[in-house]
């Protein structure tokens, strides 16, 4: 054990010594490295960093966070063990940190385990009577017209062509439901050439890229200053760079995360974990990633837009005395149904909203193939995540994914969400339970990112 300790330490003192050397210099330099570019106008959008910054973290992300920790949204039920369904590499990390645990049966409110799928009570009533009738192979004419079109209208939706993910079978045995309070996401020490290959997947087969187009910073390549990829990304279609921004968005969040929960010391006492500078600095200071941190950064916060916008669009969906965020506490349902509400107007109310409109806006024939095209890349992503060998890391790399596919099923629905009626079932658009858990736990991870960088800066301009 000992001599195990002592090889420890030593492997540990080596990867101190590779770290690159962080930059010193005069008090507030070592926050200008990070944020200096992250200021002003952002590309593609009609908004700024600021309104985001002082919108989402003296308004919104108290009440999201307050949201997020009741029982409708902290229980996510998820496959972890799904093979990779693009190499064979069933290595899996070995770290305790890795380690997700799932939630005994008896745990998760009654109310979500009897109807995990179903949007509301009202749906999971009537969805229970019709699964029984189409069970006995017999028509149930006790049923309305209106109540059979519903039972239809949730068969055509488990096979809908709208999705963005590759979602988990819900009903597999492998499926467990996850407590995320108790299983946040942070940093496990994952990392290396696993995690590299996942990523570099993602970028380089899934993000529209030329192969003759050298990522900045990729692994094994010459690397010209990002010169020649930038030039690609300015010249291709206002589509494109939107998939390719969100994805550079969702990664710099987790790592935002990571370094902003990092296991400062471990202990046979305990455990501390906290934000890790170091971390944050490898990851986006400017000089470190030669420019490419202020990128990322920049490209957190179009992704922050992108996922508002899908907030305040779906409104409608959520308003209708029908919805509830049915856990089987009817008083505490009714008070969080209020604060989600409270949330979506919010929401709705921001000033400087992305323009979905200037996505997929030309021919139409053509518009329809692009759009298509980027359906089924974020859908590849998603199925990419169950080849992360870090279960803790693949769960919430999957709920994320979710998220943000959900996100953009919203913004690609607005005609039929426009079209929903006050009362009784909707027709044309649907979320199941886990697309609502997903969404807006997904959101919650960015509007965390976005307040984890006021702290960070604060940090950083009292360092040297």
């Amino acid at each position: 054990m000992a001599a195990g300790s002592g090889l420890l330490l030593r492997a540990l003192g080596l990867a101190v010594l590779l770290l690159p050397v962080v930059p010193r210099g005069p008090p507030g330099a070592a926050e200008r490295r990070c944020f200096c570019q992250v200021t002003g106008h952002l590309d593609d959008c009609a908004c700024d960093v600021e309104t985001i910054d002082a919108f989402n973290n003296y308004k919104l992300f108290p009440r999201l966070n307050e949201l997020l920790e009741s029982d409708y949204f902290r229980y996510y039920k998820v496959n972890l063990k799904k093979p990779c369904p693009f190499w064979n590499d069933n290595s899996h990390c070995g770290i305790r940190d890795c380690a997700v645990k799932p939630c005994p049966s008896d745990e998760v409110p009654d109310g979500i385990r009897s109807g995990s799928y179903k949007y509301s009570e009202e749906a999971h009533n009537l969805a229970e009577e019709c699964e029984e009738a189409k069970r006995l192979g017999a028509v149930d004419g006790s049923l309305s017209k209106e109540a059979q079109q519903a039972v239809l209208q949730w068969t055509q939706h488990d096979d809908a062509s709208d999705s963005f993910c590759e979602a988990d079978d819900i009903y597999s045995p492998d499926a467990e439901y996850v407590d995320l309070l108790l299983n946040p996401e942070r940093y496990t020490g994952y990392k290396g050439p696993d995690a590299w290959k996942i990523w570099n997947s993602i970028y380089e087969e899934n993000c529209f890229k030329p192969q003759n187009v050298k990522r900045p910073l990729a692994s094994g390549r010459g690397d010209d200053g990002g010169h020649t990829f930038y030039k690609w990304l300015k010249g291709v279609c206002v589509e494109k760079r939107a998939f390719y921004k969100l994805i550079s968005g969702l990664h710099a969040s987790i790592n935002i995360h990571l370094s902003a929960r990092y296991l400062l010391q471990d202990t046979w006492s305990e455990k501390k974990w906290g934000p890790n500078v170091t971390e944050f600095q490898q990851r986006f200071d400017e000089v470190l990633t030669r420019g490419e941190g202020p990128r990322r950064l920049k490209n957190l916060y179009f992704l922050y837009l992108i996922e508002l916008r899908a907030l305040s669009k779906v409104l409608p969906f959520f308003e209708r005395p029908g919805f509830q965020l049915y856990t089987g506490n009817k008083n505490h349902d009714a008070e969080m149904k209020n604060l989600l509400l409270e949330i979506l107007h919010l929401a709705k109310s921001f000033p400087l909203h992305f323009d979905e409109n200037s996505l997929f806006a030309g021919n139409k024939k053509e518009a329809a193939k692009l759009k298509e095209e980027f359906r089924l890349h974020f859908k590849n992503i998603s199925k990419i995540m169950d080849c992360v060998g870090c279960f803790k890391c693949r769960l919430w790399g999957k709920l994320q994914t979710q998220g943000l596919g959900t996100a953009l099923k919203i913004l690609f629905s607005e005609n039929l969400i426009e079209k929903i009626p006050e009362r009784g079932p909707s027709y044309g658009f649907q979320l199941t339970r886990q697309e609502i858990v997903a969404l807006f736990n997904a959101f919650g991870r960015v509007s965390t990112s976005v307040r984890e960088l006021e702290n960070f800066r604060n940090i950083l301009r009292n360092m040297r």
